[in-house]
């Protein structure tokens, strides 16, 4: 990796940039539908507080028991199966909506306790609860006299 204040940093910028502008069109992991789609799904926010991060994805049509929820380390991994609504004798004019396997795997920025995750869905959006491990809470430190 290229040292800030180094020749090459610009290009180093400009590189991270790119990289970043191609995973977000194409998707790390993409979601690839009945329709030949390819991007990423689902789409995920992801913020803390003081003891929590905490999770979101849309997930519209997709029964809560078709997804799977999974926490190792820093790792979530987010998996399911979209039914397809497919009729064989159509003749489709769009076919946008995706259907099949997907899988979505983000990096956490701090531990978590994974044994305290709660996940729960409403109106299509899954929202994700995972309790920063103890190690990555803010700790308040008395200052001595």
């Amino acid at each position: 990796m290229a040292r800030r204040d180094g020749p090459f940093f610009p290009f180093q910028q400009l590189r991270e940039e790119m990289e970043k502008l191609v995973t977000d069109f194409f998707g790390p992991q993409g979601y690839a539908g009945s329709a030949g789609m390819s991007r990423t799904f689902p789409p995920l926010n992801v913020w803390e507080d003081g003891d929590n991060l905490f999770a979101e994805a849309e997930l519209p049509g997709i029964k809560p028991e078709d997804v799977d929820v999974l926490v190792v380390g820093r790792e979530l991994t987010i998996k399911g199966k979209r039914a397809g609504g497919e009729v064989p004798e159509a003749s489709y004019h769009r076919r946008e909506r995706g259907t099949g396997d997907f899988s979505r795997v983000v990096e956490l920025p701090v531990e978590v306790d994974a044994e305290h995750v709660q996940a729960r869905m409403s109106n299509g959006v899954l929202t994700i609860t995972l309790p920063k491990a103890a190690a990555a809470r803010p700790k308040k430190v008395q200052v001595q006299v």
